[in-house]
């Protein structure tokens, strides 16, 4: 199937306001940096993460769910997991090599260890942050094969915070500072063009039938 003809035929259905927005997102879009989340409990977390990092243009999150299967909250997340491209492993091996074959630098942040802080963090190199469980934080297993470590400054007598919120100070350093660099950050056409056809998809009302009615059209 011809994606490109096969979108501007759906795209008929859409508002100009939306196919712009949809546009402008996607010029923002990033897959340099990605976020993982290991065996989060608190089901409205997962979700408040899905929901920055799409505020801060990260296009995928990818969940590690070992201990015990859940859903995302689509009441939490309003909505965002139609925008934000989900990836769930049952077991964080599995994750952690996935993303090491796409060239990404997997990043642990943790207070526990001897790590960089926001500004040392090189990012010219594609990297994953990896967000443990609330209380216990990232297993061994990713400790052991991370390639660095990130914390967060704290100055006060709490330990850690809200894992929502991590997410959202490290992204919004990061994403600034690697949005004033010459590194080519944005998505390809090829995967610009995968996405806006599926959130097209995902936005029309009786989708199935419209795409038989196109299949009908090009048989005739």
């Amino acid at each position: 199937m011809n994606n490109q003809k096969f979108l501007n035929y759906l795209e008929s259905y859409l508002t100009e306001r939306r196919r712009e927005l949809f546009k402008k997102v996607l010029s923002n879009r990033t897959r340099h940096f990605t976020v993982v989340t290991e065996d989060v409990k608190q089901l409205h977390n997962t979700s408040a993460v899905m929901r920055t990092c799409d505020i801060f243009g990260i296009q995928d999150l990818h969940v590690v769910e070992e201990l015990q299967g859940k859903r995302i909250d689509k009441e939490i997340a309003m909505g965002v997991q139609k925008w934000v491209s989900l990836h769930r492993y049952s077991n964080i091996e599995q994750c952690m090599g996935a993303l090491k074959s796409q060239g990404y630098r997997i990043i642990a942040t943790t207070p526990h260890i001897s790590s960089a802080c926001l500004e040392d963090i090189d990012i010219t190199q594609k990297a994953a942050f990896f967000f443990g469980k609330e209380s216990d934080g990232l297993s061994d297993k990713v400790l052991k094969q991370a390639d660095a470590f990130l914390k967060i400054p704290m100055y006060g007598f709490t330990e850690s915070l809200n894992i929502s919120v991590s997410v959202a100070i490290i992204l919004q350093q990061l994403v600034g500072r690697l949005r004033k660099t010459n590194v080519n950050w944005n998505l390809t056409e090829e995967e610009e063009l995968i996405i806006r056809l599926d959130w097209t998809k995902k936005s029309i009302k009786s989708i199935e039938q419209i795409i038989a009615r196109y299949e009908q059209q090009k048989i005739h």
